[in-house]
Protein backbone atom coordinates (compact mmCIF):
# COMPACT_ATOMS: atom_id res chain seq x y z
CA UNK A 1 0.00 0.00 0.00
CA UNK A 2 3.13 2.25 0.88
CA UNK A 3 5.12 1.24 -2.06
CA UNK A 4 4.49 4.65 -4.14
CA UNK A 5 4.79 6.80 -1.39
CA UNK A 6 7.81 5.42 -0.32
CA UNK A 7 9.39 5.21 -3.59
CA UNK A 8 8.56 9.08 -3.99
CA UNK A 9 10.51 9.57 -0.94
CA UNK A 10 13.29 7.52 -1.73
CA UNK A 11 13.16 9.73 -5.27
CA UNK A 12 13.20 13.54 -3.46
CA UNK A 13 16.09 11.96 -1.05
CA UNK A 14 13.67 12.30 1.53
CA UNK A 15 15.15 9.89 4.44
CA UNK A 16 12.10 7.16 5.46
CA UNK A 17 12.28 3.80 7.56
CA UNK A 18 9.27 1.00 7.41
CA UNK A 19 8.03 -0.26 10.98
CA UNK A 20 9.67 2.29 13.06
CA UNK A 21 9.43 1.62 16.87
CA UNK A 22 7.12 5.07 18.02
CA UNK A 23 7.85 3.94 21.67
CA UNK A 24 11.83 4.99 20.78
CA UNK A 25 10.43 8.53 19.58
CA UNK A 26 7.97 9.93 22.60
CA UNK A 27 9.12 10.88 26.28
CA UNK A 28 6.70 8.38 27.63
CA UNK A 29 8.43 5.00 26.04
CA UNK A 30 5.32 3.70 24.78
CA UNK A 31 3.41 2.93 20.93
CA UNK A 32 3.78 0.45 18.26
CA UNK A 33 5.22 1.01 15.02
CA UNK A 34 4.47 3.63 12.17
CA UNK A 35 4.24 2.74 8.91
CA UNK A 36 6.62 4.87 7.32
CA UNK A 37 8.79 6.69 9.12
CA UNK A 38 9.71 10.57 7.01
CA UNK A 39 12.55 12.37 8.54
CA UNK A 40 12.76 15.59 6.42
CA UNK A 41 15.97 17.45 7.04
CA UNK A 42 14.36 21.17 5.89
CA UNK A 43 11.45 23.16 5.38
CA UNK A 44 11.64 22.24 1.16
CA UNK A 45 11.75 18.50 2.34
CA UNK A 46 8.91 18.80 4.71
CA UNK A 47 6.58 20.45 2.41
CA UNK A 48 7.22 17.42 -0.68
CA UNK A 49 6.75 15.03 1.97
CA UNK A 50 3.59 16.52 2.89
CA UNK A 51 2.50 16.53 -0.56
CA UNK A 52 3.79 12.81 -1.26
CA UNK A 53 1.35 12.37 1.71
CA UNK A 54 -1.64 13.68 0.61
CA UNK A 55 -1.45 12.64 -3.10
CA UNK A 56 -0.77 8.80 -1.86
CA UNK A 57 -4.20 9.57 0.15
CA UNK A 58 -1.90 7.98 3.10
CA UNK A 59 -2.47 9.96 6.99
CA UNK A 60 0.02 11.39 8.45
CA UNK A 61 1.21 13.29 11.99
CA UNK A 62 3.89 15.91 12.36
CA UNK A 63 5.73 14.62 15.45
CA UNK A 64 8.38 17.05 17.75
CA UNK A 65 9.96 15.47 20.19
CA UNK A 66 7.22 13.90 21.47
CA UNK A 67 6.68 14.96 25.15
CA UNK A 68 3.12 15.56 25.41
CA UNK A 69 1.70 12.76 23.51
CA UNK A 70 0.84 9.12 23.90
CA UNK A 71 1.07 6.46 20.80
CA UNK A 72 -1.46 3.50 20.81
CA UNK A 73 0.32 0.27 21.14
CA UNK A 74 -0.78 -0.89 17.38
CA UNK A 75 1.33 1.91 16.45
CA UNK A 76 0.00 4.47 13.61
CA UNK A 77 -1.42 3.60 10.10
CA UNK A 78 0.53 5.76 7.83
CA UNK A 79 3.47 7.99 7.83
CA UNK A 80 4.85 10.00 10.92
CA UNK A 81 6.88 13.10 10.22
CA UNK A 82 9.72 13.73 12.48
CA UNK A 83 10.74 16.94 12.24
CA UNK A 84 13.15 17.18 14.69
CA UNK A 85 15.58 16.37 12.16
CA UNK A 86 15.09 19.33 10.29
CA UNK A 87 17.87 22.35 10.16
CA UNK A 88 16.66 24.50 12.38
CA UNK A 89 17.97 28.60 11.79
CA UNK A 90 17.66 31.33 14.82
CA UNK A 91 18.26 34.99 13.98
CA UNK A 92 17.30 38.21 15.76
CA UNK A 93 16.91 41.51 15.30
CA UNK A 94 16.87 44.48 17.55
CA UNK A 95 15.71 47.80 18.61
CA UNK A 96 12.61 46.77 17.51
CA UNK A 97 9.59 49.49 18.83
CA UNK A 98 7.28 47.88 21.74
CA UNK A 99 5.11 49.12 24.17
CA UNK A 100 6.99 50.47 26.90
CA UNK A 101 9.32 53.59 26.23
CA UNK A 102 12.75 52.66 27.42
CA UNK A 103 12.73 48.89 26.89
CA UNK A 104 14.66 47.41 24.26
CA UNK A 105 12.77 44.74 22.16
CA UNK A 106 13.94 42.17 20.19
CA UNK A 107 12.42 39.86 17.42
CA UNK A 108 13.84 36.00 17.70
CA UNK A 109 12.65 34.14 14.80
CA UNK A 110 13.58 30.40 15.17
CA UNK A 111 12.51 27.30 13.07
CA UNK A 112 9.74 25.24 14.53
CA UNK A 113 11.53 21.59 15.07
CA UNK A 114 14.50 23.68 17.42
CA UNK A 115 14.60 22.73 21.16
CA UNK A 116 12.31 25.30 23.52
CA UNK A 117 15.62 24.79 25.93
CA UNK A 118 17.61 25.64 22.83
CA UNK A 119 15.47 29.10 22.17
CA UNK A 120 16.19 29.55 26.24
CA UNK A 121 19.80 29.53 26.01
CA UNK A 122 19.64 31.64 22.99
CA UNK A 123 17.53 34.22 24.78
CA UNK A 124 19.83 33.79 27.74
CA UNK A 125 23.00 34.25 25.85
CA UNK A 126 21.87 37.58 24.12
CA UNK A 127 20.56 39.13 27.25
CA UNK A 128 17.03 38.58 26.27
CA UNK A 129 14.21 38.01 29.28
CA UNK A 130 10.86 36.89 28.51
CA UNK A 131 11.27 32.70 27.93
CA UNK A 132 12.56 32.10 31.31
CA UNK A 133 9.38 30.19 32.44
CA UNK A 134 9.88 27.99 29.47
CA UNK A 135 13.43 26.53 30.39
CA UNK A 136 13.05 22.68 30.96
CA UNK A 137 10.02 21.75 29.27
CA UNK A 138 10.60 18.93 27.10
CA UNK A 139 9.92 20.07 23.75
CA UNK A 140 9.85 21.82 20.45
CA UNK A 141 9.31 25.13 19.33
CA UNK A 142 6.49 23.97 17.19
CA UNK A 143 5.10 21.26 20.06
CA UNK A 144 4.59 24.68 22.79
CA UNK A 145 3.01 26.67 19.90
CA UNK A 146 0.37 24.26 18.93
CA UNK A 147 -0.74 23.33 22.34
CA UNK A 148 0.38 27.24 24.06
CA UNK A 149 2.54 25.29 26.34
CA UNK A 150 3.02 27.05 30.08
CA UNK A 151 4.84 27.35 33.02
CA UNK A 152 4.83 29.02 36.21
CA UNK A 153 2.85 31.51 35.22
CA UNK A 154 3.44 31.91 31.70
CA UNK A 155 2.70 30.48 28.25
CA UNK A 156 4.09 30.79 24.78
CA UNK A 157 0.76 32.98 24.21
CA UNK A 158 2.76 35.83 26.01
CA UNK A 159 5.94 36.40 23.88
CA UNK A 160 5.07 35.02 20.39
CA UNK A 161 4.50 37.64 17.66
CA UNK A 162 4.05 35.30 14.64
CA UNK A 163 3.89 32.46 13.00
CA UNK A 164 4.37 30.85 9.69
CA UNK A 165 2.98 27.93 8.73
CA UNK A 166 2.16 24.91 5.79
CA UNK A 167 -1.33 25.36 5.63
CA UNK A 168 -3.54 22.33 4.36
CA UNK A 169 -4.05 23.55 1.02
CA UNK A 170 0.02 23.72 0.44
CA UNK A 171 0.46 27.39 0.82
CA UNK A 172 2.64 28.69 2.93
CA UNK A 173 1.24 31.21 5.41
CA UNK A 174 2.59 33.96 8.55
CA UNK A 175 -0.27 35.04 10.48
CA UNK A 176 0.30 37.12 13.82
CA UNK A 177 0.09 35.14 16.96
CA UNK A 178 -3.89 36.79 18.00
CA UNK A 179 -5.69 35.37 14.90
CA UNK A 180 -3.92 31.80 16.62
CA UNK A 181 -6.92 31.21 18.93
CA UNK A 182 -4.23 30.95 21.88
CA UNK A 183 -5.84 30.27 24.76
CA UNK A 184 -5.06 27.29 27.79
CA UNK A 185 -3.11 24.31 25.92
CA UNK A 186 -4.77 25.19 22.86
CA UNK A 187 -3.91 26.86 19.47
CA UNK A 188 -6.01 27.12 15.69
CA UNK A 189 -3.22 24.10 14.74
CA UNK A 190 -5.63 21.94 16.77
CA UNK A 191 -8.10 22.26 14.41
CA UNK A 192 -6.58 23.69 11.23
CA UNK A 193 -4.30 21.21 10.60
CA UNK A 194 -1.33 22.99 9.66
CA UNK A 195 2.47 22.82 10.16
CA UNK A 196 4.34 25.42 12.01
CA UNK A 197 7.70 26.34 10.19
CA UNK A 198 8.81 29.12 11.85
CA UNK A 199 7.86 31.93 14.90
CA UNK A 200 8.92 35.25 15.85
CA UNK A 201 8.83 35.77 19.24
CA UNK A 202 8.76 39.29 21.02
CA UNK A 203 11.43 39.62 24.21
CA UNK A 204 12.72 42.07 25.79
CA UNK A 205 16.71 43.27 26.33
CA UNK A 206 17.34 42.42 30.30
CA UNK A 207 20.24 41.72 32.41
CA UNK A 208 21.60 38.11 31.85
CA UNK A 209 22.69 37.34 35.64
CA UNK A 210 18.73 37.77 36.70
CA UNK A 211 17.86 35.88 33.51
CA UNK A 212 19.82 33.22 34.50
CA UNK A 213 19.13 33.04 38.27
CA UNK A 214 15.38 32.70 37.27
CA UNK A 215 15.66 29.92 34.84
CA UNK A 216 18.02 27.82 37.64
CA UNK A 217 15.18 28.55 40.11
CA UNK A 218 12.50 26.79 37.80
CA UNK A 219 14.87 24.01 36.55
CA UNK A 220 15.53 23.20 39.90
CA UNK A 221 12.14 23.36 40.99
CA UNK A 222 11.22 21.33 38.68
CA UNK A 223 13.54 19.01 39.60
CA UNK A 224 12.38 18.82 42.67
CA UNK A 225 8.95 18.60 42.51
CA UNK A 226 8.47 16.21 39.22
CA UNK A 227 9.37 12.67 38.35
CA UNK A 228 12.10 13.44 36.35
CA UNK A 229 13.69 10.23 36.73
CA UNK A 230 10.48 7.71 35.38
CA UNK A 231 9.04 8.08 31.52
CA UNK A 232 6.04 10.49 31.43
CA UNK A 233 4.29 13.22 28.88
CA UNK A 234 4.64 15.50 31.47
CA UNK A 235 1.00 16.99 33.28
CA UNK A 236 -1.30 14.49 32.36
CA UNK A 237 -4.37 16.85 33.33
CA UNK A 238 -5.41 20.37 32.21
CA UNK A 239 -5.67 22.48 35.41
CA UNK A 240 -9.55 22.78 35.95
CA UNK A 241 -11.20 25.70 36.87
CA UNK A 242 -10.86 27.06 40.87
CA UNK A 243 -8.74 23.71 41.51
CA UNK A 244 -5.44 22.06 40.98
CA UNK A 245 -5.45 18.71 39.20
CA UNK A 246 -2.47 17.23 41.09
CA UNK A 247 -4.09 18.00 44.69
CA UNK A 248 -7.67 16.64 43.99
CA UNK A 249 -5.86 13.41 42.84
CA UNK A 250 -3.70 13.59 46.23
CA UNK A 251 -6.93 14.23 48.19
CA UNK A 252 -8.97 11.54 46.86
CA UNK A 253 -5.64 8.92 48.31
CA UNK A 254 -4.63 8.17 44.67
CA UNK A 255 -0.70 9.16 44.99
CA UNK A 256 1.12 5.94 43.26
CA UNK A 257 -2.06 4.45 42.44
CA UNK A 258 -1.17 2.03 39.64
CA UNK A 259 -3.11 0.01 36.65
CA UNK A 260 -0.43 -2.38 34.93
CA UNK A 261 2.70 -0.52 34.61
CA UNK A 262 1.61 3.04 34.40
CA UNK A 263 1.11 4.86 37.89
CA UNK A 264 -0.01 7.92 39.42
CA UNK A 265 3.32 9.40 40.23
CA UNK A 266 4.35 9.32 44.30
CA UNK A 267 6.59 12.08 44.11
CA UNK A 268 4.04 14.32 42.05
CA UNK A 269 0.28 13.14 41.43
CA UNK A 270 -0.47 14.93 38.34
CA UNK A 271 2.28 13.08 36.11
CA UNK A 272 1.24 9.35 35.41
CA UNK A 273 4.22 7.54 34.60
CA UNK A 274 5.38 4.54 33.03
CA UNK A 275 7.27 2.14 35.60
CA UNK A 276 8.23 -0.62 32.96
CA UNK A 277 6.79 -1.98 30.14
CA UNK A 278 3.26 0.41 30.44
CA UNK A 279 1.24 -0.02 27.48
CA UNK A 280 -1.26 2.63 25.57
CA UNK A 281 -3.90 0.79 27.60
CA UNK A 282 -2.68 0.75 30.37
CA UNK A 283 -2.42 4.54 30.73
CA UNK A 284 -5.96 5.35 29.45
CA UNK A 285 -7.10 2.46 31.85
CA UNK A 286 -5.40 4.23 34.25
CA UNK A 287 -6.35 7.64 33.64
CA UNK A 288 -10.49 6.66 33.60
CA UNK A 289 -10.19 5.55 36.70
CA UNK A 290 -8.33 8.55 38.07
CA UNK A 291 -11.20 10.77 36.39
CA UNK A 292 -13.84 8.85 38.07
CA UNK A 293 -12.49 8.60 41.71
CA UNK A 294 -12.30 12.57 41.04
CA UNK A 295 -15.26 13.13 40.20
CA UNK A 296 -17.15 10.99 42.45
CA UNK A 297 -14.96 12.35 45.58
CA UNK A 298 -14.85 15.91 44.65
CA UNK A 299 -17.21 16.85 41.87
CA UNK A 300 -14.42 18.03 39.60
CA UNK A 301 -14.13 16.35 36.02
CA UNK A 302 -10.22 16.37 34.72
CA UNK A 303 -10.07 16.90 31.19
CA UNK A 304 -6.47 15.16 29.62
CA UNK A 305 -3.73 17.40 28.78
CA UNK A 306 -1.87 14.31 26.84
CA UNK A 307 -2.59 13.95 23.39
CA UNK A 308 -3.69 10.52 22.35
CA UNK A 309 -2.14 9.38 18.74
CA UNK A 310 -4.86 6.91 17.43
CA UNK A 311 -3.29 4.20 15.40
Amino acid sequence: MFEPLCAALDAAGIACTRNELLADHCTFRIGGPADIFIKPCDEIQLCRAVAFCKEQGARYYLLGNGSNILFEDAGFRGAVLDLTAMKTGIGMKENIPGEESGVVYCNVTVGAGMKLSTLCNFALNHSCTGLEFAYGIPGTVGGAIYMNAGAYGGEMKDVLTSVEYLAADGNIVEVPAAELDLSYRHSIFEENGGCILSATFRLKKGDAASIKARMDELMQKRIDKQPLDKPSAGSTFKRPAGAFAAALIDQCGLRGYRHGGAAVSEKHCGFVVNLGGATCADVLALCDEVRSIVKEKTGYDLEKEIRVVRA
